[in-house]
């Protein structure tokens, strides 16, 4: 077996990437405070053709030389805007019959492993705030939550892991659609 050179894997450039059809996912980021967790998130998004990332609340925006060490330029090719306000976002969201899904620790949460998503559905994937979590504002006005099954003694998952994992269970469920 041989390792693959970059040049072999074939890669979108920017301009074929923004054409290309996208997953039916849209990333929601509450408050995340980390640019580093940023810039991962973006290479995810990029990694997994992601429709769009909405950053709001005190979630640093590009361009930030934090987020564009860990992005790699994947600011450049996934789409992203600001949104002050994450329940505006997602109310927006919803209003354009996209589903909301915060991904959260919560009462009558759906364990992510137990999760189908529907073939003609977009999903708008809330995750939140390093040590706060998603706002609770979130979760209540949210269509659904989302839990990530954890066996260990920690409560938690770093943020950019937890979309990593939420956005390929979703995407390999979903990636017949597109």
């Amino acid at each position: 077996m041989r390792k693959l050179k970059n040049k072999e894997l074939n890669r979108l450039d920017v301009d074929s990437f923004r054409q290309a059809p996208k997953s039916p996912l849209i990333l929601v980021l509450d408050n995340v405070r980390s640019t580093h967790n940023v810039g991962s998130i973006f290479r995810t998004a990029d990694a997994f053709r992601v429709q769009e990332i909405l950053l709001c609340g005190i979630t640093a925006t590009p361009p930030h030389k934090d987020i564009r060490k860990t992005a790699l330029g994947a600011t450049e090719s996934v789409r992203w805007q600001y949104c002050e306000n994450t329940i505006d976002a997602i109310q927006n969201l919803q209003s354009e019959g996209v589903v909301v899904l915060a991904v959260e620790q919560a009462e009558g949460s759906t364990s992510l492993s137990d999760f189908t998503p529907l073939s003609d559905t977009t999903y708008a994937l809330v995750f939140g705030h390093e040590v706060k979590g998603v706002s609770q504002e979130i979760v209540s006005a949210a269509d659904a939550v989302l839990e990530i099954p954890q066996e260990g003694t920690k409560h938690s998952l770093n943020v950019s892991v937890s979309v990593g994992l939420v956005v390929w269970e979703l995407f390999s469920s979903l990636t017949k659609r597109f």
